[in-house]
């Protein structure tokens, strides 16, 4: 399921390039249920939901933000978790004010989305970058640039998400990942994590994946790659009419 969260602020909010940790503040604030919060907020394992960038139509870059001028600012946020969703609509609905770091935010109002109806071969571009990462000859976790390896990666991290999440051994299930690579770019994203910050490269592009509707769809509420609950690998559908 996926949902469209619209906020509205006053004139001039300035938004940081890295706003990823942010985002993800906002959403574990609003999940009602304070054990589901723990649990997510706990867990070393996938937690099943993921954002797009923010979108920020009447804006202005600056060498240190973007502006945006009339205050509004919205992003996407989809999850395989009905749960999840309507427990975090609650929150939202409950509480209209968010809190934007030291910005005050109300709550406009919350789209849900049509599940787009998938083809077996199904075009996408990312709304948020994908990140792959893999181990090096030094044991080390880098992060992979696009390339054959990259989409393998991609392949077995929602064939893996996909079990865990339906508590299955495995799945006679398959997927394949490729792109075109005609819109590819490359993000370096900034997070906070403690006392740390950590960097992490991902990608934009388009993305075709072909294989079982119910792989693809999965893909499309969870996010590919990993790091999907901190705003990396969103996808939205490209309909062909």
């Amino acid at each position: 399921m996926r949902l469209k969260i619209n906020l509205q602020g006053k004139k001039n909010i300035k938004v940081p390039f890295n706003y990823n940790h942010i985002v993800s503040s906002i959403i574990y604030n609003k999940i009602v249920d304070l054990n589901l919060a723990e649990e997510l907020h706990t867990s070393n394992s996938f937690k099943f939901f993921n954002f797009s960038q923010l979108n920020i139509q009447n804006r202005k870059i600056t060498s240190d933000g973007i502006i945006s001028r009339n205050g509004k600012i919205s992003f996407y946020l989809s999850s395989p978790n009905d749960f999840f969703i309507k427990n975090l609509v609650s929150g939202f609905v409950e509480d209209l004010e968010v809190r934007f770091q030291n910005e005050k935010l109300i709550v406009e109002n919350i789209e849900a989305l049509r599940t787009p109806d998938f083809k077996e071969k199904s075009e996408f571009k990312t709304i948020s970058p994908i990140n792959i990462r893999d181990v090096n000859d030094e044991n080390k976790r880098i992060d992979l640039a696009p390339s054959d390896k990259f989409f393998e990666g991609i392949e077995n991290n929602l064939i893996k998400k996909y079990c865990v999440f339906n508590n299955l051994k495995s799945t006679n299930k398959k997927i394949k990942a490729y792109s075109e690579m005609a819109n590819v770019k490359r993000k370096r994203i900034t997070i906070p994590k403690g006392p740390n910050t950590t960097y992490h490269r991902a990608y934009m592009m388009d993305i075709i994946l072909e294989g079982d509707i119910d792989l693809i769809e999965f893909a499309y509420d969870v996010g590919l790659g990993e790091k999907n609950s901190m705003g990396f690998g969103m996808i939205k559908y490209i309909e062909h009419y």
